[in-house]
């Protein structure tokens, strides 16, 4: 069996090939967030992923630099009365705020849309 090649062995388990390899950071190390595109819409997700249960208004696509979200993140952690953060351009308010959120930027003339759960 010249051109036969190892598929398992009792000393170290099933073999791969290098390609069949899995990235350093393993399966558990990815994030499996979605790519959103760029149109000039914000969008107001609610998610618990990671987070112990807990449920968290995520606010992508406002424009501006890092001064400007976090002004925005300041007034709407006023608005909603609860805590919050900026983290690569994405401005998280704990708890569901949607649609308080969405009132707001409205008001602001931006273009708004709920999306996700």
């Amino acid at each position: 069996m010249k051109n036969s090649r190892l598929v398992y062995s009792t000393d170290g388990g099933r073999v791969r090939s290098s390609d069949d390899r899995p990235s350093p950071m393993g399966q558990a190390g990815r994030k499996s967030t979605p790519k959103l595109p760029q149109d000039g819409v914000v969008r107001i997700m609610r998610e618990r992923a990671g987070r112990g249960g807990k449920v968290v208004t995520v606010i992508h696509g406002l424009p501006g630099g890092a001064a400007a979200l976090a002004s925005m993140a300041a007034d709407l952690r006023r608005l909603c009365g609860a805590g919050g953060t900026v983290k690569d351009r994405v401005i998280e308010i704990q708890g569901d705020h949607r649609e308080r959120v969405a009132e707001r930027l409205r008001s602001l003339d931006y273009t708004v849309k709920l999306a996700g759960g």
